[in-house]
C-alpha cells in the first residue's frame, strides 16, 4: 500500500497558500499537552477506526504524531479502508519543530477553535 507523505516545509508552504487541509494529531494526550500544530484537531490512534467516518471527504487530511511512524501507519490503515486523502507528515511534529515551525499550547489551540 502506498502512503501519500509530506515533508514540514511542503505542508508549511501548503498551509501558507491557503490550501484547505485538515490536520489530525493522532498523539496521546500526554503529548499533546506539548504543544501542537496550530488550526489541528485531536483524534488518538486507537480511536481512528471509530472516527475515521468523520475525516473529511473533500480535502486532503494531515496526520501527524511525534515521529511520523504511527501516523505513516494510520495512514496505511486508512488506506486499506478506502479512504485515500490521508497523508502522513514525514518526521512528525519532531520535523516540523526542527525547521523551526509554530506549535501552540492545546489550551490555545481549543481557544482559537471557539
Amino acid at each position: 500500500m502506498f502512503v501519500k507523505e509530506v515533508d514540514a516545509q511542503e505542508l508549511k508552504a501548503r498551509i501558507d497558500a491557503g490550501d484547505d487541509i485538515a490536520l489530525i494529531d493522532i498523539r496521546s494526550d500526554a503529548e499533546i499537552a506539548q504543544g501542537v500544530l496550530p488550526d489541528s484537531e485531536h483524534i488518538a490512534m486507537h480511536l481512528i477506526p471509530l472516527r475515521m467516518h468523520d475525516l473529511p471527504k473533500d480535502k486532503d487530511v494531515v496526520l501527524y504524531c511525534r515521529s511520523g511512524a504511527r501516523s505513516y501507519h494510520a495512514c496505511n490503515f486508512l488506506g486499506q479502508q478506502g479512504i485515500d486523502n490521508v497523508v502522513n507528515l514525514r518526521g512528525g511534529i519532531i520535523a516540523w519543530a526542527r525547521q523551526g515551525l509554530e506549535i501552540v499550547a492545546p489550551q490555545q489551540q481549543r481557544a482559537g477553535m471557539m
